[in-house]
C-alpha cells in the first residue's frame, strides 16, 4: 500500500526538473519582455525623465499631475467611447455567428473564412478602411453618392471619427472572437439540446435557458480579453486621425505615445501607464466576479 502511494509521488517528483526545462524559455521571455519593463516603468513614473538626463526622483508629482491632467480624462473618456461600441457590437455579432455555427453547421472552410481578416496585419486593415472611406475618393462615399446621399467624412468629423474606428476593428476581430465563442459551445454537451428538443422548446428558448447560462466561464473569459485588448487601441489611430480631429481620437495609448516619444516626456508617460494598469487590473477583477466566470452550470 506504501509503495503504490509513493511511486506517483517519485515519479511526479522526477519529472519536476524536465518541466523547468520546458518553462525555462516562456519563464526568460516573461522576465526580459513583461517583468522587467513593468518594473522599470513603475519606477520612471516617479521620476522626471527625459532621456537627455538620468531619471530624477520626484516622488508622485507625476500622479498628482495625471489627476488634474484634462487631456488625459479626455483621452480615457474617447477611449471608454471606443470600447463600449468594439466591444458591445463585437459580442452581440461574434455570439450570434459562433451559435448558428454550432447550431448550423461546423464547417472548417467557413471557420476558416471568418479568421481571414484577423490574419491581415491592423496598419493594413486601417488604410484599406481609411482609403475606402475618403470623403472625396472613397468607394463607400462613391456609392452613397449613387444613391442620393452626401460624402460622410468618417474619419474627419468628431461625430463619426470613433465609431468609425471602433467599426473597423469589429470587422477585423468578430470573426476571432466568435470562434473563441465556438470554442466554449463545443464544451456544452448535446444531450441538453435533444433533451429540450424533445420537450418542444425553440430554438430561442434553448439559446436563453441552455446556451447562455453554460456559456458565461468562457464569455467572461472573452470579454475580459476583448475589453483589455481594445482598451489597447493604437495602431488604428496613429494611421488614419492621429488623435484628431480636436482631440476626437486621442485614445489613451495614443496619448502615452505623444507623451514619451514626441514630448520625451518619460516619466509622466510611465505614471500613466501605471494608471491604465491600475485601471484594466480593477475592471478585468470586477468582470470576473459579476460573470461568475470561476463557475459553471453543467454540474
Amino acid at each position: 500500500m506504501k509503495t503504490s502511494t509513493l511511486r506517483p509521488l517519485g515519479r511526479r517528483a522526477g519529472d519536476l526538473p524536465v518541466a523547468m526545462v520546458f518553462l525555462l524559455p516562456a519563464a526568460v521571455g516573461f522576465a526580459v519582455f513583461y517583468l522587467w519593463p513593468t518594473l522599470r516603468t513603475m519606477y520612471l513614473s516617479f521620476t522626471e525623465y527625459s532621456l537627455l538626463a538620468p531619471p530624477e526622483w520626484i516622488g508622485v508629482e507625476n500622479y498628482q499631475k495625471v489627476f488634474g491632467d484634462r487631456l488625459f480624462w479626455n483621452s480615457l473618456q474617447v477611449t471608454v467611447e471606443y470600447v463600449v461600441i468594439n466591444i458591445g457590437i463585437q459580442t452581440v455579432v461574434a455570439l450570434g455567428m459562433a451559435v448558428l455555427m454550432h447550431r448550423l453547421t461546423r464547417s472548417g472552410l467557413i471557420r476558416g473564412v471568418l479568421l481571414l481578416p484577423y490574419l491581415v496585419a491592423n496598419v493594413v486593415v486601417a488604410l484599406i478602411w481609411y482609403t475606402m472611406l475618403d470623403a472625396q475618393l472613397g468607394i463607400v462615399n462613391q456609392a452613397l453618392e449613387w444613391i442620393g446621399v452626401d460624402p460622410v467624412a468618417f474619419f474627419g468629423e468628431t461625430s463619426t471619427a470613433i465609431p468609425t474606428i471602433a467599426l473597423v476593428n469589429v470587422w477585423r476581430h468578430v470573426g476571432y472572437t466568435a470562434l473563441l465563442i465556438f470554442a466554449g459551445l463545443q464544451a456544452i454537451p448535446k444531450t441538453f439540446y435533444e433533451a429540450a428538443q424533445t420537450d418542444g422548446a425553440s430554438e430561442i428558448r434553448m439559446f436563453w435557458r441552455i446556451t447562455l447560462p453554460l456559456l458565461r466561464p468562457a464569455l467572461a473569459l472573452v470579454l475580459v480579453l476583448t475589453i483589455i485588448g481594445s482598451f489597447q487601441i493604437f495602431d488604428t489611430v496613429a494611421v488614419t486621425t492621429k488623435g484628431g480631429p480636436v482631440n476626437a481620437t486621442r485614445v489613451i495609448y495614443y496619448y502615452i505615445y505623444e507623451q514619451a516619444f514626441q514630448r520625451f516626456n518619460f516619466g509622466y508617460a510611465a505614471a500613466v501607464c501605471v494608471a491604465l494598469f491600475a485601471i484594466l487590473a480593477t475592471l478585468a477583477l470586477m468582470q470576473l466576479k459579476l460573470l461568475r466566470a470561476g463557475e459553471t452550470d453543467l454540474d
